[in-house]
């Protein structure tokens, strides 16, 4: 066995993987995140358009950005996260990329995202 066939077995075997919906840059979800506060743990929700998915197998992120109070917020989160005790698609974009940093420089009507039709 060489180097990858051996990090893919140990990954496969070891690591628990997480079943999510399908979604890609463009959707709009809802990611319920486990939060620690010193003994204590609750969940919080955040939602946002899906700028990129990166990354293959267990190393693979997704980027999430919503405007909170009129400033961009963005949120780099592992798709195989322990903390994620849910996804939910609320909507699903139509683009025509697969990186979409360009929505950083628009605002209001304008970053608005075309929903798919179902």
């Amino acid at each position: 066995m060489n180097k990858k066939e051996l990090i893919d077995f140990v990954q496969a075997s070891f690591v628990p993987k997480n079943e999510h919906p399908n979604f890609k840059a463009g959707d709009t979800i809802t990611v319920h995140y486990k939060i620690k506060e010193g003994d204590k743990e609750r969940i919080q929700l955040f939602q946002g358009v899906v700028l990129q998915r990166t990354g293959a197998g267990l190393t693979e992120t997704f980027t999430i950005r919503k405007v909170s109070s009129g400033i961009g917020v963005e949120r780099i989160i592992p798709v195989n996260s322990p903390l994620i005790e849910q996804i939910v698609v609320n909507k699903r974009g139509v683009v025509r990329r697969a990186r979409l940093f360009y929505l950083r420089q628009l605002r209001g009507k304008k970053a608005r995202i075309k929903e798919a039709r179902m």
